[in-house]
């Protein structure tokens, strides 16, 4: 195992990191520590694990493990990503601090930018939405090149209740794929979809039953191999086509900050009302009510020659020696109620 590829690997707290070598597909699961949003901490290690992710494959070093998908999901029952951080956002606007906020959202669309243009790599981006998948979290969703939806889940914008919009790429992203006006439907209205609702009107690619979210990730990809050389070429003629500019993303969510900082204070108590909705049942600080996180799909084979015990692996556990009996790859499914 090349130094690179275990760089993919750092120790991460807000998200959980796993390689399926049947698939060469590297998965990473959201796993926020309070309510479930795009806290700054997530934004770093997001953005840390593309740039891990650009230098394995750029570097002159052999690829030993290829990666030829990289899938976005969650371990959070029931949700996706909730979005912004709304607590941040209260706090940044009351202060107006233009700069912070600019920040921030500059963060989301470097993460949202490379994601969808496949971090210019010859791979590509699935998002597997199984639960709620609201404003910024529609937005991470929508970047990958494809969105595979269970029929249960929810999407939406809903930013306008609060007087604001959604600035780090829903227009751009939904406008391409569902034309302009419908883009401007969905933002407008604020309305809470059902998956079954964004694959009518083509946000959504893939719809499946409820819990068949793996399965249907594991057909893509065994579909999409069969012709990857073609499948890329028409990922990569898309962007050519129609391409999505870190420039008009970045000049939109210039357009969020200037709107979020005229926000009265009866739009922030909306905002608080919704915070304090969304941490209901996801409070996690005490262990006593700590939702337990759904069990990510993983790989744990150790079969690498140069590998040396005792080792950690990616949740921080010590590992002394190789505890599998064979290479068979056994990957379990465990749904959790929240």
């Amino acid at each position: 195992m090349s130094d690179e590829f275990r760089k993919i690997f750092n120790d991460y707290s807000e998200i959980s990191v796993r390689y399926d070598i049947e698939q060469e597909a590297l998965w990473c699961y959201f796993r926020p520590q309070s309510r479930p949003c795009f806290s700054p901490l997530l934004l770093q290690e997001s953005k840390k694990l593309q740039q891990s992710i650009v230098r394995y494959l750029t570097s002159n070093t052999p690829v030993k493990h290829p990666i030829r998908y990289f899938i976005l999901a969650s371990q959070i029952p029931g949700v996706f990503n909730f979005g912004g951080d709304l607590n941040l956002f209260i706090k940044l606007i009351q202060a107006q601090d233009r700069e912070q906020l600019l920040e921030y959202a500059k963060n989301c669309i470097d993460i949202c930018y490379m994601n969808a243009v496949a971090m210019n790599l010859p791979i590509t981006t699935i998002s597997l939405v199984q639960g709620s998948a609201l404003g910024g979290g529609f937005e991470s969703a929508l970047s990958s090149n494809v969105l595979i939806a269970e029929e249960h889940a929810e999407m939406g914008v809903p930013e306008i209740r609060f007087n604001l919009f959604p600035g780090m790429g829903a227009y751009s992203f939904l406008a391409r794929k569902c034309g302009t006006y419908t883009a401007e439907k969905v933002l407008r209205t604020g309305k809470i979809y059902l998956a079954r609702e964004m694959h009518e009107i083509n946000a959504v690619d893939i719809l499946v039953e409820s819990g068949e979210g793996y399965a249907a990730v594991d057909r893509f990809i065994r579909s999409h191999r069969r012709a990857q050389n073609g499948m890329q070429a028409i990922q990569s003629v898309k962007q050519f086509y129609e391409p999505i500019s870190y420039e008009e993303l970045i000049g939109i969510s210039s357009i969020w900050v200037d709107a979020a900082l005229r926000l009265t204070q009866t739009d922030i108590r909306v905002m608080q009302r919704i915070i304090t909705a969304q941490n209901r049942g996801f409070l996690r600080s005490d262990p006593a009510i700590r939702t337990p996180l759904v069990r990510t799909r993983q790989d744990r084979r150790i079969n690498y020659q140069n590998v040396i015990f005792p080792l950690f692996d990616h949740a921080g556990e010590k590992i002394q020696f190789d505890r599998r009996r064979s290479d068979r790859r056994e990957a379990s499914y465990m749904q959790m109620s929240s």
